[in-house]
């Protein structure tokens, strides 16, 4: 099978992001990767799950979803509570929580809200990209407010897809890379280069551990380059 694209199979696709794209949250930030657009909000409240009080812990977590409009074909807001919405926020808030010291945010909650506006591949490593950015600038807001006493942020953490495709390995899959590829894999990994979780799947043939680490590579290398690009953004 041949495969070619646009842009070399280890290039990113044009990242934007815009910081403080609305006004009523303390962390609300719009990505743009290549045509996936997702908008990501965090609010802070002052209270935890039921299940975490008395532990002096805090508490992040997200929800995601894909607003009725982001695909060819509209979305029900039903299938906000389907499977693959319920799946996609737990991993966007566990990559969340990995490089947060709960510890230090005793009795305080983080929600980060991730809604897709515009869907061509990549949605849930966009919102994790996003997510992180907006956790930071919420939690910064939580520090001022005397919510917080210090931002608990450990490191950055980021996400990218990568997969096989006509034998290539390719990174970042856009929609017609996502539907071609014979092994996909979304990898998310700390600023430090630690892996926090890998999805990955043969969808037709398997595949060998060479393989494996070769996308595994790839992934830290463009991981590398949007984490650099979150951490000139909360610096600046």
């Amino acid at each position: 099978m041949s495969f070619s694209r646009e842009r070399p199979a280890d290039e990113l696709r044009p990242i934007r992001i815009t910081q403080g794209y609305t006004e009523m949250t303390p962390g609300s930030v719009l990505i743009e990767m290549g045509r996936t657009v997702v908008l990501a909000t965090a609010s802070v409240a002052d209270t935890v799950p039921h299940w975490m009080r008395n532990t002096k812990r805090g508490w992040v977590k997200a929800e995601y979803a894909m607003l009725p409009g982001s695909g060819n074909q509209r979305i029900s807001r039903g299938a906000y509570t389907s499977g693959r919405p319920k799946e996609i926020s737990r991993l966007i808030g566990r990559s969340l929580r990995s490089v947060v010291a709960l510890e230090k945010m005793p009795d305080a909650m983080v929600t980060v809200d991730c809604d897709v506006i515009q869907a061509d591949g990549g949605t849930r490593t966009a919102s994790v990209n996003a997510g992180w950015i907006a956790l930071h600038d919420a939690l910064e807001w939580a520090v001022g407010e005397g919510l917080v006493a210090k931002n608990p942020l450990l490191d950055r953490v980021a996400a990218i897809s990568v997969g096989l495709v006509g034998g290539m390995a390719v990174l970042d899959l856009e929609y017609v890379d996502d539907v071609a590829a014979s092994v996909d894999l979304n990898v998310v990994m700390t600023g430090r280069g630690l892996l926090v979780e890998v999805q990955g799947t043969a969808e037709k043939l398997p595949f060998s551990r060479a393989e494996l680490d070769e996308l595994l590579d790839l992934a830290a290398g463009g991981i590398a380059r949007i984490a650099e690009l979150q951490g000139e953004l909360v610096a600046g």
